[in-house]
């Protein structure tokens, strides 16, 4: 059993990587301050003897008393509707004091720590699929770059610390995911397009549809996750945690509409800012360094995310 803290352990993520680490014994501290992610992703383990849940803002600096093995830094918001905006400052200030906040813990406890860093930090990708040592193509002053850049300058520090600090860090980039305790408004666009069609709205594509994303389920990414933490052949990243498989975002519509009954039309609105056209992992280091590789195609994720939000819906 080995004491784990995830911070940002609420949200969609967090909550089903603890639901992971509580199944395999481990003892758990989920840190939160919850304004993305919500105590009822974490209800049933409240009551669990090994699951604590604390409630705090990594911006500012948080110690604990029992010792700390691993760190995994998951706070952070995620899906452009909360870190756009009035939100940015706020959105920025996670990525940065919250990686140092998080590395100094860790220097202190002696613990492993792994960084959730994004596939944003490619942003307009002008090479595809993209590889981990391609450098990206961001912009610096666009209404996405407190997340893409907050999440670049994080990897920066924590690169910073395991080389002069010595902090044992690991680093990976999220590609886009999908799966349970997804908050159906957050903006994401399997979760927008299942509730739409649940709801028997209108689904809305952005631009023609034609920009591409590859589609991750959760199962598949808290794996590689946990691979990652847990390798001990000195591997620290960054790697890419994604599935290949590539879509248009029309195409996920469709597919979305062909499993739920529903009234739902598809309708049109213009393409946000920044918004890249193109997104697909290269995962061949995941798969040399870690033997890892998805294995749950997207029809039969969104079945198993369909049936949640199915669910979610009825009970609000």
């Amino acid at each position: 059993m080995k004491s784990i803290l995830v911070t940002g352990g609420t949200g969609f993520i967090g909550a089903n990587l603890c639901h992971r680490l509580i199944a395999e014994g481990h003892r758990v501290i989920c840190l939160d301050n919850n304004y993305t992610g919500s105590l009822d992703n974490v209800a049933d383990l409240m009551s669990h003897p090994n699951f604590t849940f604390v409630e705090h803002d990594v911006i500012e600096p948080w110690d604990c008393e029992e010792p700390l093995e691993r760190i995994y830094n998951l706070a952070c918001p995620a899906s452009p509707p909360f870190y756009q905006g009035a939100r940015s400052i706020f959105t920025t200030k996670t990525c940065v004091l919250g990686a140092l906040n998080m590395l100094a813990l860790a220097k202190r406890k002696g613990a492993r720590i792994l960084q959730t860093s994004t596939s944003e930090v490619y942003g307009e990708p002008l090479v595809h699929p993209q590889p981990e040592n391609y450098r990206g193509n961001v912009n610096p002053i666009g209404i996405r770059a407190c997340y893409d850049e907050g999440k670049r300058c994080a990897e920066s520090l924590f690169f910073d610390h395991h080389r002069h600090e010595g902090v044992d860090i690991r680093v990976i980039r999220i590609f886009n995911t999908y799966g349970p305790y997804m908050n159906p408004e957050d903006g994401r666009v399997v979760s927008n397009f299942i509730c739409q069609a649940l709801r028997g709205e209108d689904i809305t594509i952005y631009g023609e549809g034609q920009q591409t994303r590859s589609f991750q389920y959760i199962d598949d990414l808290i794996e590689g996750m946990v691979r990652m933490m847990e390798n001990e052949q000195g591997f620290i990243g960054p790697v890419n945690i994604g599935n290949p498989g590539e879509f248009t975002i029309r195409q996920l519509a469709e597919l979305v509409l062909s499993k739920i009954p529903t009234r739902s039309q598809l309708v049109y609105r213009p393409l946000p800012s920044d918004d890249p056209t193109q997104r697909r992992p290269d995962i061949s280091l995941a798969g040399e360094k870690l033997g890892w590789a998805p294995t749950i195609a997207l029809s039969e994720g969104l079945d198993k995310t369909i049936a949640y939000f199915r669910e979610a819906i009825k009970a609000n």
